[in-house]
């Protein structure tokens, strides 16, 4: 077997474009994949061009020589864009392979080591007594993990103002009271998408009683390692990280020195399949659960499904669409995973064991669009 073509498709669905990848081989199989660089959706297409060069008329099944192939070919390796676009093509060549096989992904990855794959939900709406009735819902609903955003997402058309003293005041006040109306057996989060510095951090966390969050996720960004040493001294809650992370160097240093505590790694973001079981077992030695980072289209909770299924340390894995509204993905997913019991159960169907309708997909537009840009109060820019 032989790869004869890779294709890309970016296009508008939801609220954002998603960017998926198929490998089509000269025996008729093929493999889907996708790519989770959110808003540079073209430099990946770029990039998956430019491998597409020289992994067609090779075999699909040597995953882990193509995948280091892609990685080690380049003088400059590594990095957000070819890291997104190794992922694709890399979760393509699993569906293919294991297609080929008759076999869904999970065994090629050592077989499925759970029956099913736990969730959590989301709640996006801002701090206030809606918010107290959103999760109470949830809770009513059998969901045992839930987490809050910052609950101020800003505009992707202008810059739109975000001043952290008062989130922070906010956040924290209506977080004691969610606490409050979940008991203490509901598992309690946020996600305050690094817009957080160091002090403002542990002043967030400081606001609240111990107990009231089970852990916060990327309160700042990865790019410094001292900072979060700094904050792991003076913040007791546990911190989720990862989801900025593209390799297993990124993960390395806050796996070794403990800062992580749960890892959230994106399977379309880190290098696929062959680089997500390597970052899994890394973290398996420091004794780090795996909260992946579920953000897009169903072929990546397909294969965030598989990955779950497939290692030991896992926590839960993210939800998506927050609003729970598929109209959009059903018009062109076919046999897209269900939610059962508020989980994922294993399935048995070959590869990925969903498909795209591609017919549907080739006149699909592409929309220029941008994460949200935030500004402080004094109009200089801050992380979105």
């Amino acid at each position: 077997m032989k790869i004869t073509d890779i294709k890309t498709y970016a296009f508008w669905l939801g609220f954002r474009n998603v960017c998926l990848v198929k490998v089509e081989t000269d025996e008729g199989i093929y493999g889907w994949g996708e790519s989770g660089l959110s808003g540079r959706e073209q430099a990946v297409m770029g990039a998956v061009a430019h491998y597409r060069e020289f992994l067609v008329g090779k075999s699909p099944l040597d995953i882990g020589a193509l995948w280091q192939e892609m990685y080690r070919s380049q003088y400059f390796e590594g990095g957000r864009v070819l890291a997104a676009a190794i992922a694709a093509i890399d979760i393509a060549l699993h569906d293919l392979c294991a297609k080929s096989l008759g076999i869904p992904v999970y065994r090629l990855l050592g077989g499925k080591q759970r029956n099913r794959v736990p969730l959590f939900v989301t709640t996006t709406l801002d701090f206030g007594e809606a918010l107290i009735e959103d999760v109470v819902r949830m809770k009513a609903e059998g969901w045992t993990v839930i987490r809050a955003t910052t609950g101020e997402h800003g505009d992707p058309l202008k810059a739109s103002e975000f001043d952290t003293r008062k989130s922070i005041a906010k956040t924290s006040e209506w977080l004691v009271r969610a606490r409050e109306a979940l008991g203490s057996e509901v598992t309690l989060g946020i996600d305050y998408h690094h817009r957080l510095s160091v002090a403002e951090t542990v002043s967030f966390c400081q606001r609240m009683p111990r107990g009231t969050l089970d852990f916060i996720e990327e309160p700042i960004r990865d790019e410094s390692l001292p900072a979060y040493r700094s904050l792991r001294d003076m913040v007791d809650v546990p911190f989720a990280l990862g989801e900025e992370f593209t390799s297993k160097w990124d993960f390395a240093p806050y796996v070794e020195s403990g800062l992580a505590n749960f890892g959230r790694i994106d399977i379309c973001n880190a290098g696929g399949f062959t680089e997500a079981m390597k970052i899994a077992a890394m973290c398996e030695t420091k004794y780090i659960d795996m909260m992946p980072h579920n953000p897009l289209s169903p072929i990546c909770t397909a294969a965030s499904i598989h990955y779950c299924a497939a290692i030991p340390n896992l926590s839960w894995l993210e939800l998506m669409p927050y609003d729970g509204d598929w109209s959009d993905y059903d018009r062109i997913f076919n046999d897209r995973p269900q939610v059962s019991d508020n989980s994922f159960p294993g399935g048995d169907a070959p590869g990925l064991g969903i498909d795209v309708n591609e017919e549907a997909i080739k006149d699909l537009e592409f929309r220029f669009w941008e994460p949200p840009r935030l500004i402080r109060p004094d109009g200089s820019y801050t992380n979105g």
